[in-house]
């Protein structure tokens, strides 16, 4: 059945390695890739069989005549490949974050639904291991009627003149920073864990004066269903972690009958109400490409939608969702006001 999917990439930019190993697995019919530098993309393409490299995007569609496209370049970029994808009916793959604003999104959606494609947002965090468990801990009312969730993001990355060039150095000149590159990936995990949010409340700064936007500030999250939220993101302070980029924070759930805290190294603890004591929750998780393999549960998730046709949960109409909230969150930042969230 995977076999009458037949692929092609764009990008080869720091974060693609973990799309490819993933794709690799996954045993895809990957036929094409393409980047700026076309040793790159050939030294990609060689790794599968009779795949090609390619330098021209629109070249490289035309020629591979692909169904599905993996599309993991910066949001800047991913508007235009978008659209020539459309033109040509291919159903799309797009690495978060989703275009550069909320109206981008909007008309690329519209385009999309004209042509019948489908477009689902690259969106890994919820397959994260350890969201996956804590999100079972709470189907399972372990911690009771839940009050808060709160997460400290703290990737110490962010700090000088050097801050993200070794990476992915174009997060330097991206006017919306923390909120929509980042903090997107925690709007998607709070409405996993909680549902719906009905409002925000924001306070962002600008701490490296060597970056256009925002890197710190806190965001209060109220749910639908009366759950509240507190995102306290700031790139410049770090955690304690073997590796800090596996959770990139701390995270705390609370509730009537206790409260399940993970940390960075991927460790969950849960701790009952009026307990003094905490109780490591033993759970497996494989420690391989990104983030506890995340990648590639997000693609096979992604590939068994495509191929039984069901709604993915990263459809681009349901990410729109997750866009919105974050619009009214810059909204909010500018006004100083609590924003309600307008479907």
């Amino acid at each position: 059945m995977i076999n009458c999917i037949k692929m092609c990439a764009v990008g080869t930019g720091y974060f693609s390695q973990f799309h490819f190993d993933a794709w690799s697995r996954l045993g895809v019919n990957l036929k094409g890739v393409c980047s700026l530098n076309l040793k790159d993309a050939k030294k990609v393409a060689n790794n599968f069989s009779n795949c090609q490299g390619f330098s021209d995007y629109q070249c490289m569609m035309d020629t591979v005549k692909p169904n599905l496209i993996d599309i993991i370049v910066p949001p800047s970029e991913q508007f235009s490949i978008m659209k020539e994808a459309i033109d040509r009916g291919i159903n799309i793959i797009c690495q978060k974050p989703f275009t550069t604003s909320l109206s981008e999104a909007e008309k690329v959606l519209d385009m999309a639904s004209t042509a019948d494609v489908r477009i689902i947002v690259h969106e890994n965090f919820r397959f994260q291991p350890w969201h996956v468990q804590i999100k079972g801990m709470l189907d399972q009312n372990l911690i009771g009627d839940p009050y808060q969730v709160s997460v400290r993001m703290r990737p110490g990355d962010g700090q000088g003149a050097d801050a993200y060039l070794n990476r992915q150095p174009y997060f330097q000149k991206m006017k919306r920073f923390l909120i929509h590159e980042t903090a997107i990936h925690f709007i998607d995990l709070f409405r996993y864990y909680f549902g719906e949010i009905e409002s925000v409340f924001a306070d962002l700064v600008q701490l490296n004066p060597n970056i256009l936007g925002e890197d710190a500030g806190f965001v209060i999250f109220k749910f639908k269903n009366g759950v509240r939220g507190l995102f306290d993101g700031n790139r410049l302070s770090d955690h304690i972690a073997e590796d800090r980029r596996r959770t990139i924070g701390d995270f705390l759930v609370e509730g009537s009958n206790g409260s399940i805290r993970l940390n960075g190294d991927g460790d969950i603890f849960y701790r009952c109400f009026g307990s003094n004591s905490e109780k490591k929750v033993d759970y497996q998780w494989d420690d391989k490409g990104f983030a506890g393999d995340s990648v590639y549960f997000c693609q096979k998730n992604i590939l068994d939608s495509i191929l039984s046709g069901e709604v993915n949960a990263h459809s681009g109409l349901e990410y729109l969702k997750n866009l919105k909230i974050e619009e009214t969150i810059y909204i909010s930042n500018e006004n100083g006001e609590r924003q309600i969230i307008v479907s």
